[in-house]
């Protein structure tokens, strides 16, 4: 979007998508909140069905509503396109199942959402589609050895989550390039006004819009970007449903589309057969929060910035796995790919293991006790015993999940308030194992 040179990010996200044609003219993106649209005749209704992008015949197949967000967040992240679906675990699955089938293989940072870990580890795995775990994910050489002749995606988040270690993405980037394989980045955390992984060399970005886009913790969505840098046909041993099998046009995806061929293959075959479709509802509502995007993740990077340095100095914290902090082993990553702040999603540990963050997380007040991120509120969780609670005790040791770290996603609120909550709960903290040397308890 372009007028008189390129347009600035915060411009982007008011304006970016929003050409509907509508006779009345609103301001606002409508909701058009309904299950299918009206043919005007007999070969219009034709034409919806062999053209599918040439207007609207179904909800499951586009909706107005989803594609002004579709085309703002492509915008935004630099991509051909986009396609909105009914959470980040959909896109997550739409994307993999529109490259990979039964024999083939992924290959997976370790450092990942559990969710997207245990969907690779388990569903997928019974569906034939094995997945090797880097757990370097910044060695590229870790990446190379996983690869096979069977590999048909690289995975990995741009800011894992919970550890907030910071991926190199020009290097995983390169390898995949050398093998001719898609990368796919989740930028879930990071967001694109902090980081745009197609500039660094990513070659298809997922998100679950229930976060930072949406922002306000009300509604769920997710999606796929595509930045169009695959050439498909040039591989079609490796991907035939893109670039060898025909449709009844006698054409493949990758004839039709060319280097949007997986988009294509995405949106009409995976997504409207399998059907995770997002309610126009909830697009409008992400489409309103993505218009404050870039100061609602300006705000949460600072204050997150400021608490995390203010729990490393605190006696009862361990640890703290925040990217922003100067001891933390990605700093320096996190000052060439985040330079405009490093997200509110981070952990910390405390000294006192499970029994301190069990009383820790029960003495907030602020904080809310919830599995969600990206909220305009701030959340605390366990992960030890909610979201890696299916993992034994020795792999979450080796993840990095001690049963004295906490999760926490830094909302809007004022930070000093945030601060007064944890210096509170801390305390409580403190005093209780000042109690148990005691042997009052």
């Amino acid at each position: 979007m372009t007028q008189n040179g390129p347009l600035g990010f915060a411009t982007r996200q008011i304006h970016a998508g929003a050409e509907l044609d509508d006779s009345h003219r609103p301001r606002a993106t409508p909701i058009y909140l309904t299950a299918g649209f009206v043919f005007d005749d007999f070969e219009q209704a034709n034409e919806r069905f062999v053209q599918s992008d040439d207007g609207y015949s179904y909800t499951r197949v586009g909706n107005p509503t989803n594609t002004a967000v579709e085309r703002r967040i492509a915008d935004l992240e630099g991509g051909i396109g986009a396609l909105l679906v009914g959470s980040g675990q959909a896109a997550v699955s739409t994307a993999v199942l529109a490259l990979a089938g039964a024999g083939d293989h992924l290959v997976s940072a370790a450092s990942i959402y559990e969710g997207s870990r245990e969907l690779f580890r388990d569903n997928f795995a019974r569906l034939g589609i094995t997945t090797s775990f880097v757990t370097e994910a910044n060695d590229p050489a870790s990446w190379e050895a996983a690869i096979r002749p069977e590999t048909r995606a690289l995975f990995a988040e741009s800011i894992p989550n919970p550890k907030n270690d910071v991926l190199d993405i020009r290097a995983v980037a390169e390898v995949a390039r050398r093998h001719g394989l898609p990368l796919i980045i989740d930028n879930t955390l990071a967001t694109p006004y902090l980081l745009r992984p197609i500039e660094h060399g990513a070659d298809i970005v997922v998100h679950s819009a229930s976060k930072f886009l949406a922002g306000h913790g009300t509604v769920l969505g997710g999606v796929i970007v595509d930045a169009g840098r695959i050439d498909w046909s040039a591989a079609p041993d490796r991907y035939p449903h893109l670039a060898q099998n025909v449709g009844s046009d006698g054409r493949t995806f990758a004839e039709r589309s060319g280097r949007a061929a997986f988009l294509a293959y995405a949106r009409s075959v995976i997504a409207l057969r399998q059907g995770p479709s997002p309610s126009p509802f909830n697009a409008f509502f992400i489409l309103q929060g993505i218009e404050t995007l870039s100061l609602r993740v300006q705000r949460h990077s600072e204050s997150a910035r400021r608490i995390a340095a203010w729990l490393e100095a605190h006696p009862a914290v361990e640890s703290v796995d925040y990217s922003g902090l100067a001891s933390s082993p990605y700093h320096a990553l996190a000052q060439q790919y985040l330079p405009r702040g490093q997200g509110s999603v981070f952990a910390f540990t405390l000294r006192g293991g499970r029994d301190a963050a069990k009383t820790f997380t029960d003495s907030l007040h602020l904080f809310t006790r919830m599995t969600h991120l990206g909220d305009v509120r701030s959340l605390v969780l366990h992960p030890a015993s909610t979201t890696h609670v299916n993992r034994t005790e020795d792999e979450r040791v080796a993840a990095g999940v001690g049963q004295g770290l906490l999760r926490v996603s830094i909302g809007l609120e004022d930070a000093d308030d945030l601060i007064a909550d944890l210096d509170h709960a801390l305390a409580a903290v403190q005093a209780a194992e000042l109690l148990e040397r005691a042997g009052i308890v």
